[in-house]
């Protein structure tokens, strides 16, 4: 029995507590009408969603190298 080697997506909590900190902010900073905020809870918003895409994709692509590896050897 092959042992599957472990790979931490930290990559995807952190981008989803990026996304949805950011949304909470969105709500937040347009009930208090404060548009600094806004900007930034936006900016967390559109940049945390692409970082757990990014993270999902290189571990797939670790995966398929690892059963590529496997196939030569």
């Amino acid at each position: 029995m092959e042992k599957k080697k472990l790979r931490c997506p930290l990559g995807v909590p952190g981008g989803i507590f990026a996304a949805l900190i950011g949304l909470v902010g969105v709500v937040v900073n347009i009930i208090n009408f404060n548009l600094f905020g806004l900007i930034t809870s936006l900016a967390l918003l559109f940049l945390g969603l692409p970082f757990v895409r990014v993270t999902m994709m290189i571990h797939n692509a670790n995966d398929r190298l690892d059963a590529i590896e496997g196939k030569i050897k």
